[in-house]
Order: C-alpha cells, then sequence, then structure tokens
C-alpha cells in the first residue's frame, strides 16, 4: 500500500472514532455543510496540504461562509489549524 493512501485510511479511522461529544452530536450542521464536503473530504484536504496527521475536525462559521477546521501535527511536530472552504474545498 502506499504511503498516501495510508496515511489517508488513519486520518478517516480517526474521524469516524469515539471523539464526538454529546453537544455536537446532536447540533444539525448548516444545510451547505451536509450538501457540499463531507467532514471527512475536509480531512483528507488539510492531509494533503500538510502531509500531516489530522488531530480534530470542527465546523466553523465565518461570516456567511461554512468552514471546516482542521488541526494538523505536521511532519516536523508543529501543530497547525487549517480552514477548508465547506462549499468549494479549498483553502480559506
Amino acid at each position: 500500500m502506499k504511503p498516501a493512501t495510508i496515511a489517508l485510511a488513519s486520518a478517516l479511522l480517526l474521524l469516524s472514532g469515539t471523539g464526538a461529544s454529546a453537544d455536537n452530536a446532536s447540533a444539525p450542521l448548516p444545510q451547505l455543510v451536509k450538501a457540499g464536503l463531507s467532514k471527512d473530504d475536509a480531512a483528507a484536504a488539510a492531509q494533503r496540504i500538510t502531509g500531516g496527521r489530522v488531530l480534530s475536525v470542527e465546523h466553523h462559521r465565518q461570516g456567511d461562509k461554512d468552514l471546516w477546521r482542521v488541526k494538523v501535527l505536521t511532519p516536523g511536530g508543529d501543530v497547525r489549524v487549517i480552514y477548508i472552504d465547506a462549499e468549494t474545498g479549498n483553502p480559506a
């Protein structure tokens, strides 16, 4: 298996785990996020951009934009936050 495939599979496993709290589990996401880029897609995009390991993904609203806030541990050991536009999939 290629390293990128392994990294993506690892990120998806982390995101599908039990890290959701009761407060966030029942909170409905805006329709734009439901119809646009998924949480897993945002994690994969941030992982491709940084080459790091995804630590968390949360919905974030900035003005009229729906974003995914993705926290990543870079290969150099730094923690970075990347915002991914929920509609386009591009870094915000």
